[in-house]
């Protein structure tokens, strides 16, 4: 199964080390990665293979929150489909 993980918040050095720790510490491998800096706010989007993940997906978005709640980022994770369902005109 894959999925869309976004990330945003203040840019400073390690987001991109603590995002895909957080990952590959689940079994989660990042296909694809796009991210820039917009003045001071880091973006990041990734495209994620979820299919060998360690714990259900529920779990990855909770502990995604979590763990950007305490590094100062807002981290969301949803389902591939369920992203293009809801940017189907």
């Amino acid at each position: 199964m894959r999925a869309i993980v976004t990330v945003i918040g203040q840019d400073r050095v390690g987001i991109i080390a603590d995002v895909s720790r957080i990952l590959a510490e689940r079994g989660v491998n990042v296909l694809d990665i796009s991210q820039t800096v917009l003045q001071q706010y880091f973006t990041m989007i990734m495209l994620v293979d979820a299919s060998r993940c360690t714990v259900p997906f529920a779990e990855l978005t909770s502990l995604l929150k979590s763990e950007g709640d305490m590094l100062g980022l807002d981290i969301r994770a949803q389902r591939e489909d369920l992203f293009h369902a809801m940017h189907r005109i």
